[in-house]
């Protein structure tokens, strides 16, 4: 899964090569478990969480997939005025890149956690990587802090503090009620290198302490449903039903993550020796 993606995107970043094509692919929406939608691209998602108050949009991948995401969610019956707030996993261009579109179509207000404040105001990313990420700048309207609740409608999604990937990156955690019962929808975000130095990383000292931080956050988490930035680290768009409980998931993606990091770190710190 994790491991996919990173050849994936290493690949991509190497050879400079335009975006994987499945980013911009549009699909059709659909239900997921409970209140939760998908709305985004193949390749990136995009999650509707619907209230009796209006809607939640988290993230809003790129400004390329705005009118597919607009489309997909006038097609559930929902109106753009409807969707109140913006939210986001971090502030990379593949998924704060149509925040700023979005935020003056719907008249929603864009809410993230602090550490991505600068890069989702100044369209750049934060830190040193080895390759250039810039999207449209998008003002953020609430500044949040690890631990902070995000309510509409009765419906409360609490923001956990998970920086490495970036400074601000965002966990999602959500409460839904099915038949079986109350289970825990976790939007993690993304743990992996995907570009960023971990040695000398000016910029962004504290990387590395970050994700040894959030590795370790991450593994205690609880999960039923695991709703990742990337939807095929979950096979989010292939499942159906009951099938996307997976309470083994996350470990496992944290485990994958880990590792995959360690070996950067081993590679780097060998190189700068």
């Amino acid at each position: 899964m994790i491991a996919r993606m990173i050849v994936a995107l290493s690949a991509l970043l190497a050879i400079g090569a335009s975006d994987p094509t499945e980013w911009t692919r549009p699909i059709k929406p659909f239900h997921i478990i409970g209140n939760i939608y998908y709305v985004g691209s193949e390749g990136l998602a995009a999650y509707l969480i619907t209230t009796p108050k209006g809607a939640i949009l988290l993230d809003g991948t790129m400004e390329a997939n705005v009118p597919a995401i607009e489309a997909n969610i006038k097609s559930l019956g929902i109106k753009l005025s409807d969707v109140k707030i913006l939210l986001n996993s971090h502030a990379h261009f593949d998924h704060a890149g149509g925040l700023a579109h979005l935020k003056r179509d719907t008249g929603a207000a864009m809410m993230a956690m602090k550490g991505d404040v600068w890069a989702l105001e100044n369209g750049k990313h934060f830190g040193d990587q080895n390759y250039v990420g810039t999207f449209a700048p998008v003002k953020v309207d609430r500044v949040l802090v690890d631990g902070d609740k995000v309510t509409l409608g009765g419906v409360t999604m609490t923001a956990l503090a998970t920086p490495g990937h970036t400074a601000g990156c965002t966990t999602w955690v959500l409460p839904v009620r099915v038949k079986a019962g109350v289970k825990t929808v976790v939007f993690p975000c993304s743990m992996t290198v995907a570009g960023n130095k971990l040695m000398g990383n000016k910029q962004y000292p504290g990387i590395v302490a970050d994700y040894r931080a959030t590795f370790d956050r991450m593994a205690k988490l609880r999960a039923d449903v695991v709703l990742p930035a990337h939807p095929e680290q979950a096979d989010v768009t292939t499942l159906k039903g009951d099938q996307f409980l997976q309470p083994t998931l996350l470990p496992a993606l944290v485990a994958e993550a880990r590792a995959a990091f360690d070996k950067q770190w081993r590679k780097e710190s060998a190189i700068a020796q």
